[in-house]
């Protein structure tokens, strides 16, 4: 596959993705890609014909790319409005700040650098097979693991001196043991367990569009492995969820699929009861496979929205705060990227976020019921969704960079110019 400079750029740091595990580098690997890239982007556009041919801007910022940079910037506004009622001091306001540029600022570059810079989505799509290349080599000495007598964690990296949410993210490790039930779990490359199984989501989304059959099984082998051996439920109901609904989505204009929707309406009058208690049932043995994990997150939102709403409407409280020991002294304002935001940011921050996601999201699922193209955009955003219940994307961005890059692609693929 013949590359551009900036594709050769991406697709490098993408397949390095298990070397830079092993030094614990990506946390600051995707921070200084982004930025990179992002400077590039603003480059190109500035420069125009006088860029090199293979490095020009494919075309004006989109849209939806405005709605991310717009939002991006209100965070930030948000951040400091925060701080600033909240007194939390000029030191803490600029290491927050820095947190910002590692962060959030992620969700507006990426997708800028997508939708500007020459980048093929074929070029992020074989690169994460690659990567689940890697992971398939690996998957012998890791699962065996706990079973010979190896550490959980091998090292912490030298560069959690540079600073980030906590010293997960710059440890390697072989796998962990699950607090509750005492039995091992695998992350790979991830901070944590559950975010390695939506990982494994990404990976086969992406796999799915692989043209070559060996790179397309070894990407969905990998990928089934990274949910299967996280044990995460949200895992899981992703690999249904995320695979079949783009697919689903073109039924949508045919007329034969509404008969049959109309039909299937109609007979819930019939079985609807017991369909509803069936789910029911379902959705309590779901939440019932790791109760106390449960238990833990929808406190920690009934504290977060509670504390919102009477202490912080507009712009929150300007950072996570610790959570008491019925939470296990989780912090106030994670496990959940909406509460969070609202805890956090309030309902400006909140908004901030929701637009372009919404705006995005729906891009997606219109282009998704017209053809194949919309496909792996919609699967993205449906894994961003069910990832944004359990985790706070921001401070995961770092790793979620070819997600990014692929909306950015996907805005600039439908035309959606400014």
């Amino acid at each position: 596959m013949i590359m551009n400079p900036v594709e050769r750029l991406v697709y490098k740091t993408l397949v390095y993705t298990w070397p830079f595990y092993a030094i614990g580098a990506l946390y600051v690997v995707g921070p200084v890609l982004a930025w990179v890239l992002g400077g590039l982007a603003v480059l190109a556009l500035f420069l125009g014909p006088a860029m090199r041919p293979d490095l020009r801007a494919t075309g004006r910022i989109p849209p939806v790319i405005w709605a991310w940079i717009i939002g991006m910037f209100v965070m930030l506004v948000a951040l400091w409005v925060g701080h600033l009622d909240w007194s939390l001091g000029i030191v803490q306001t600029i290491k927050s700040t820095i947190g910002w540029a590692k962060g959030w600022a992620l969700m507006a570059l990426f997708p800028l650098a997508g939708a500007v810079l020459p980048i093929r989505r074929e070029v992020l799509i074989r690169g994460q097979c690659v990567i689940g290349l890697g992971t398939l080599i690996l998957a012998p000495i890791l699962l065996a693991a706990p079973h010979i007598g190896l550490p959980e964690k091998i090292f912490t990296s030298p560069f959690k001196a540079i600073g980030g949410p906590g010293p997960e993210y710059f440890s390697v490790y072989f796998f962990t043991y699950d607090p509750s039930s005492w039995t091992p779990r695998w992350q790979f490359y991830a901070p944590w367990s559950p975010f390695a199984a939506l990982l494994g989501v990404v990976m086969i989304l992406f796999a799915l569009e692989e043209k070559a059959i060996k790179w397309k099984t070894i990407g969905i082998a990998a990928g089934i492995l990274m949910i299967v051996a996280s044990k995460s439920r949200m895992g899981l109901v992703g690999l249904v969820a995320c695979t079949i609904g783009p697919r689903m989505m073109p039924l949508i204009l045919r007329g034969w699929a509404w008969q049959m929707v109309a039909g299937l309406t109609a007979s819930l009058a019939i079985v609807g009861a017991a369909l509803a208690s069936a789910a029911g049932e379902v959705i309590a043995a779901f939440k019932g496979a790791r109760a106390d994990s449960t238990r833990v997150r929808e406190t920690l939102q009934r504290i977060a929205g509670e504390r919102w709403i009477n202490e912080a409407f507009w712009f929150g409280h300007g950072r996570v705060q610790p959570g008491p020991h019925l939470v296990e002294y989780m912090p106030i304002g994670s496990h959940h990227t909406w509460w969070g935001l609202l805890f956090v940011k309030g309902v400006v921050g909140m908004l901030a976020l929701l637009v372009p996601f919404v705006w995005q999201t729906l891009i997606a699922i219109i282009d998704a019921a017209k053809g194949p193209r919309g496909r792996l955009p919609m699967g993205i955003m449906m894994t961003l969704t069910l990832l944004s219940f359990g985790e706070n994307i921001e401070i995961e961005a770092y790793m979620l960079w070819p997600v990014l890059v692929i909306l950015g692609i996907h805005a600039r693929e439908t035309g959606h110019r400014s």
